[in-house]
């Protein structure tokens, strides 16, 4: 099965997921994930990824963003803010406070689909699902607008969204980002130059029917976000990662111990899961 639209790569994401679950050592445990990726989610898997190459990164990525966010709850977030949403179950199984405010924003489609299959399944703290074009501005504004109201610490989640969009679109959300004063934490995940042209090469083709082509891999790095009032406070590289846990080769694990660019970005394939903060003054 081919990927028709951009919300398909959420039952890609998913099929990981369930595998990675299967797994004696698991680095996570996600009971509803092969729920929800369903027979089209291995379909999905087997066309873009037919030999098993990327599942450490998905995986890895995964378990990044669960830690980050645990922190950022022990740090005080009363708000996750979840933006694209897509198949993620983190809601039911992350052990979160009852009394969170969890928002998962996304387009119509896929949260629908989402409600109808998880609707006998209690999420562990509140939750609330907003059907929203992200790429609306005046809709987005409106509705960070709205979220800043209702909770004074709160924590922005982009996992898997920045890389399909342009330079130019990211620059604008992260203006957005910073302007509700109760936007305090940002979560997301950033790719180099080089693995956008590397991953475009592997699997652009397969992606240009939903109009998903890799985009944003920013020279800069993280230092791409300063200049629009966020200060990256860590990073976490998923190689590294992967390397620690064994899921990539014997070579690649001594490979991983070389130093790698927390700053700026080139032609080597480098991603990370990176936590920013408001910038202050």
């Amino acid at each position: 099965m081919k990927i028709s639209n951009i919300s398909d790569t959420a039952f890609w994401v998913a099929q990981y997921r369930a595998e990675e679950s299967r797994r004696k050592d698991a680095l996570f445990e996600d009971g509803l994930a092969g729920k929800l990726a369903g027979e089209k989610g291995k379909e999905i898997k087997a066309f873009m990824d037919p030999k098993n190459k990327i599942s450490w990164a998905i995986v890895v990525r995964t378990y990044l963003f669960d830690h980050a966010i645990m922190e950022a709850l022990e740090a005080g977030v009363d708000m996750v803010v979840c933006l694209a949403s897509g198949l993620d179950t983190r809601p039911y199984r992350l052990p979160l406070p009852e009394g969170l405010k969890w928002v998962e924003v996304d387009l119509p489609g896929i949260l629908e689909y989402k409600t109808e299959t998880l609707k006998d399944e209690k999420p562990r703290c509140r939750l609330e699902r907003i059907a929203l074009d992200l790429g609306s501005e005046a809709e987005r504004q409106k509705l960070f607008d709205r979220l800043n109201g209702e909770a004074s610490h709160i924590l922005i989640v982009s996992e898997g969204l920045l890389v399909y969009l342009s330079p130019e679109q990211v620059s604008d959300l992260a203006r957005d980002l910073a302007v509700p004063a109760h936007f305090k934490k940002w979560i997301l995940d950033l790719a180099s130059p080089g693995l956008v042209k590397m991953m475009n090469k592997q699997s652009g083709e397969k992606l240009k029917q939903a109009n998903a082509r890799f985009r944003f891999g920013p020279p800069e790095g993280p230092g791409f976000f300063n200049s629009f009032g966020w200060s990256v406070v860590k990073v976490h590289s998923f190689f590294k990662t992967a390397a620690r846990f064994k899921r990539v080769g014997f070579i690649m694990r001594l490979l991983a111990l070389l130093p790698e660019s927390q700053g700026k970005q080139g032609s080597s394939p480098w991603s990370g899961v990176c936590v920013f903060e408001r910038a202050k003054g």
